[in-house]
C-alpha cells in the first residue's frame, strides 16, 4: 500500500450522492435500502469511479494490493455497518475483485475504546506508518495493530502478492541503475522512458520501500551496493 491523495468531489457528485443519501435515510437508513439505492446509482457510481481511477496507482491498479486491476468501487466502512456513508465519497476505494469480495468483505476491525478503525485508509493514513516492506522477501511486517489488523484483513501476504513483490525488487535493481546512467549522461528523455516504465508497474510499494531507505545515501549504498544504492539516492532526490 501506498499513501493516495484524495480530489475533491465535483460538484455533480455531490449533488448525485447526496439526493441517494436523502432517498436512504427516507427509506429507515436500512441496509436494504442502502444497497437498492446503490444498485440503481448508476450514475453516482460512474461519476465516483471517473474520480476515484486516476488517484490509483500505476495502471488503475487496486488500492489495497497494488497488483490487480482496480474493478470494483469499494465501500472502505461497509454498507452493512454504515448505510448512511454508502454515498460518501471519502467512504469509496477503488479496489480489485479478489480484495473486494474474496478478503476485505464486510470486515471492519475498529478500536473497542476510541471506535477508530484498525485499517489502513491509504487517503488518509501513510501506510509506511503502520507497515514495513521487506523488498528482497516480498512481505509485510506490522509495525502497529492498525498495521496487523491491515495485513489480516486485506491479505497483504498472500503468496501471489508476495511473489510479486520479489519480482518488482528484481526489476528495481535491474532498471534504477540504467535510469541512473541515463541522467548521468544527461539522457533525460531516455530516463523518464525509463522512469515511466517502473511508474507503471504493480507494486509500486516496493519502489516506494527502497526509496525511503535511500534517506541516507552511506547506508543505502551499504545495504545495496553503490550502483543500486546511488541510483535510489537520486531517485529519491528527483521524486523519480
Amino acid at each position: 500500500m501506498i499513501p493516495l491523495r484524495r480530489p475533491a468531489p465535483t460538484a455533480r457528485l455531490t449533488r448525485l450522492c447526496e439526493s441517494r443519501t436523502l432517498k436512504i435515510k427516507e427509506q429507515g437508513a436500512t441496509v436494504e435500502a442502502a444497497t437498492s439505492q446503490w444498485d440503481k446509482a448508476q450514475a453516482a457510481k460512474e461519476a465516483i469511479r471517473s474520480l476515484l481511477q486516476p488517484m490509483a496507482p500505476g495502471i488503475r491498479r487496486c488500492m489495497y494490493c497494488l497488483d490487480n486491476l482496480g474493478t470494483d468501487i469499494d465501500h472502505f466502512e461497509p454498507k452493512a455497518l454504515a448505510p448512511l456513508r454508502t454515498f460518501d465519497w471519502l467512504n469509496h476505494l477503488l479496489a480489485c475483485s479478489f480484495c473486494n469480495s474474496n478478503a476485505k468483505r464486510e470486515e471492519y476491525p475498529c478500536d473497542e475504546v476510541t471506535g477508530e478503525s484498525l485499517l489502513i485508509d491509504p487517503t488518509v493514513d501513510d501506510p509506511a506508518d503502520h507497515l514495513k516492506l521487506l523488498p528482497a522477501s516480498g512481505k509485510y511486517r506490522a509495525i502497529t495493530a492498525k498495521g496487523c489488523h491491515s495485513i489480516r484483513v486485506f491479505d497483504l501476504n498472500r503468496e501471489d502478492l508476495r511473489l510479486g513483490r520479489v519480482r518488482m525488487y528484481r526489476l528495481c535493481k535491474d532498471l534504477l541503475p540504467v535510469w541512473h546512467a541515463k541522467v548521468l549522461r544527461d539522457d533525460l528523455a531516455g530516463a523518464e522512458e525509463t522512469a515511466a516504465v517502473l511508474r507503471a508497474e504493480p507494486f509500486g510499494d516496493v519502489l516506494r520501500a527502497l526509496r525511503r531507505r535511500a534517506r541516507t545515501p552511506s547506508m543505502a549504498e551499504l545495504t545495496f551496493g553503490t550502483a543500486l544504492g546511488a541510483a535510489l539516492v537520486a531517485w529519491d532526490r528527483t521524486d523519480g
